[in-house]
C-alpha cells in the first residue's frame, strides 16, 4: 500500500476499534482499498485494545449529546459549485464569496471528499471575511458526488498519487489568487486534507501565508525550509494517538526552517474533532480551535 492508502486503512480500523463501524464494514471498507481479508483481520487487531477484542457495546443513549451550532455557522456565506481547468482537465470546488474580503482561504477536504460539512467551512470562513475555496479532490474521477457510497469515495482518492492532488492544490490556490486580486491566502486541510497541507510545506508553497493543517499525517522526513514565510497553526487532538505519533517530526521540521509557527493540542478531543457531523465531534475543541484560526488569519493573512 501506498503511505496514504496506509493511512486511510489505519483510519478504518481505528474507528472499528473504538465502536464506530462494525467489523463487517470496516473489512468491506478495507476491500475497497485492495486490502485482502487476511491482512484485514490483522490490521483491525493490531489498531485493537492490544488484545484483539473490541470494547463491550454501550447502550445507545435516549437523546444524542447536545452539540449546539458549530463555531461560525450562524454567519456562513453561501457557496456556489465552480469550475475551472487544472493541470489535467477540469477541476471543481465550491465558492463562498466574503463582502469586502480581508483575505482568501482555500479548504482540502477529508478523506471523504468535498461533501456538506467541508462547503459549511468554507461558507463559514467566508461569513468571517475570507472568501473561501473549498476544492474537490475527485474532480478527476467526476467529483465526489457521482460516489453513491462514501466508502468508494475514500477509496477513489486512496489510488490518487500525492504529487497529483498536490498539482490540484497548487491550481485551486491560483484560482483562489484570481479570484481575490491583491488579497494574501491561506490554505486550510482536514485529516487527510491536513497531511496535503504539511505536504505542500515539504515542497514549497512561497504564495501562501498561512497553513492550518488539522489533526493531518507528517510526510516522512520533511523539510519546510521551502515555505519559509508560511506562518503555521496546527492542530491536533490529545487522543488521537495514531496522529500524533507524526507531531514530533511536523514541530522539529517547523523548528528547522524556522517558521512562524504554534501547535495546539487539544484536550481531552480526538481525530476529527472539528467536524460537527462525525462522532468525534468536540464542541469545546471546534470552539476554541475556530477562535485561534480566526486569530492567526487576523494576524497573517489580513
Amino acid at each position: 500500500m501506498t503511505p496514504l492508502q496506509r493511512y486511510i486503512a489505519e483510519e478504518i480500523a481505528t474507528d472499528h476499534a473504538d465502536g464506530l463501524m462494525s467489523r463487517r464494514e470496516a473489512l468491506r471498507r478495507l476491500a475497497l482499498l485492495g486490502v485482502g481479508t487476511a491482512a484485514a483481520s490483522a490490521l483491525i487487531a493490531a489498531c485493537s485494545r492490544g488484545d484483539g477484542e473490541q470494547p463491550p457495546a454501550q447502550p445507545a443513549p435516549s437523546e444524542p449529546p447536545a452539540r449546539g451550532t458549530p463555531p461560525g455557522m450562524d454567519t456562513a456565506r453561501p457557496t456556489a459549485p465552480v469550475q475551472w481547468e487544472g493541470p489535467d482537465g477540469t477541476l471543481q470546488g465550491a465558492w463562498a464569496e466574503a463582502p469586502d474580503a480581508r483575505g482568501a482561504v482555500l479548504v482540502i477536504h477529508e478523506n471523504k471528499g468535498l461533501n456538506d460539512w467541508t462547503r459549511s467551512v468554507a461558507g463559514r470562513l467566508a461569513g468571517a471575511g475570507y472568501s473561501s475555496l473549498a476544492i474537490d479532490l475527485l474532480s478527476s474521477d467526476g467529483g465526489t458526488a457521482t460516489f453513491a457510497d462514501p466508502a468508494e469515495a475514500t477509496a477513489a482518492l486512496s489510488r490518487r498519487a500525492p504529487e497529483a492532488m498536490l498539482a490540484d492544490i497548487r491550481s485551486g490556490l491560483a484560482e483562489t489568487a484570481r479570484r481575490t486580486p491583491d488579497r494574501r491566502i491561506a490554505v486550510v486541510g482536514f485529516c487527510m486534507g491536513g497531511g496535503l497541507v504539511w505536504r505542500l510545506l515539504d515542497a514549497g508553497v512561497p504564495e501562501v501565508a498561512a497553513a492550518l493543517p488539522f489533526y493531518g499525517p507528517t510526510p516522512d522526513n520533511p523539510d519546510f525550509s521551502r515555505s519559509r514565510d508560511v506562518a503555521v497553526l496546527a492542530f491536533y487532538g490529545a487522543l488521537d494517538d495514531r496522529v500524533n505519533a507524526t507531531e514530533p517530526a511536523a514541530r522539529a521540521a517547523l523548528q528547522a526552517a524556522g517558521l512562524v509557527h504554534e501547535i495546539v493540542i487539544e484536550p481531552d478531543a480526538n481525530h476529527a474533532f472539528f467536524n460537527d457531523t462525525g462522532d468525534r465531534y468536540d464542541p469545546t475543541a471546534a470552539q476554541d480551535a475556530w477562535r485561534r484560526s480566526l486569530d492567526w488569519l487576523a494576524a497573517h493573512v489580513d
